[in-house]
């Protein structure tokens, strides 16, 4: 069984810095894209950054480009998102997916390409 596991969420001030981890259990994390995304209540989930475990390629909303940074670690089965010069608007719930990708996009994956999720992590940032 699948299991992805959020955890690092937290309440930060502006211009300060959080880290997310994913941990996935019961997946192999080569074959596969991990992503992040958020969701404020009353609006649509949207993707924050994306990153294909077996070669490290990585993709970013424009929103958080230059201030977050995924990664992962294959032997650990676990992603991370470094999010820094965090600001108000990166308020959200913040949710992990996973799921095989046998091709590599460059733009953000949508959500039904993503057939497991973790449960979130709240993130909030104050000015």
């Amino acid at each position: 069984q699948v299991q992805l596991v959020e955890s690092g969420g937290g309440s930060v001030q502006a211009g300060g810095s959080l880290r997310l981890s994913c941990a996935a259990s019961g997946y192999a994390t080569s074959g596969v894209c991990m992503a992040w995304f958020r969701q404020v209540p009353g609006r649509e989930r949207e993707g924050v950054a994306n990153i294909y475990m077996f070669v490290g390629s990585t993709v970013y909303a424009d929103s958080v480009k230059g201030r977050f940074t995924i990664s992962g670690d294959k032997a650990k089965m676990t992603m991370y998102l470094q999010m820094n010069s965090l600001k108000p608007e990166d308020t959200a719930m913040y949710y992990c997916a996973a799921d095989q990708a046998e091709v590599i996009s460059w733009l953000l994956r949508p959500e039904p390409d993503f057939g497991y999720w973790g449960q979130g992590t709240q993130v909030t940032v104050s000015s």
